[in-house]
């Protein structure tokens, strides 16, 4: 498979996922993986998530940003992992850019509770699978 080829079926399935999995250094050095809704993504290069302040995760980011996120189609095994690091973003943009009808049920003080977290990852490479064809490129 050709890389440019591979670069636009990873775009592809990236924009169609809902859901990616994002793993991070634990404590103990190990990675952690956790399903997370991707809320938005800019193109490869950024990926949007939201998630609790007091979380586990924003405590592993806090202590080491390096992360990778990962999209499956499983009906096409397809498999796209992003290499990077995530920001722990606050600000009233970033908050406001991702805040949904219905996160009160989880946010119970709105788009200022200080439990609501944006997360921003920010990809360097990627590694695209498909039809036994493995295809590493930069972003």
């Amino acid at each position: 498979m050709e890389k440019q080829q591979a670069v636009d079926q990873a775009l592809t399935l990236a924009n169609a996922a809902q859901i990616a999995m994002l793993g991070t250094n634990g404590d103990d050095g190990y990675p952690n993986i956790k399903a997370m809704i991707k809320m938005e993504n800019e193109g490869l290069k950024t990926i949007w998530f939201s998630t609790n302040t007091s979380s586990r995760r924003v405590g592993q980011l806090e202590r080491d940003p390096k992360a990778s996120v990962y999209f499956v189609d499983f009906e096409q095994w397809m498999g796209l992992m992003l290499v990077g690091e995530v920001e722990i973003l606050q600000d009233a943009a970033s908050r406001e850019r991702l805040w949904r009808e219905g996160y009160e049920r989880y946010y119970p003080l709105g788009v200022t509770d200080p439990d609501y977290t944006v997360l921003r990852f920010t990809s360097h490479w990627g590694n695209y699978y498909h039809a036994l064809s493995n295809v590493t490129f930069e972003i």
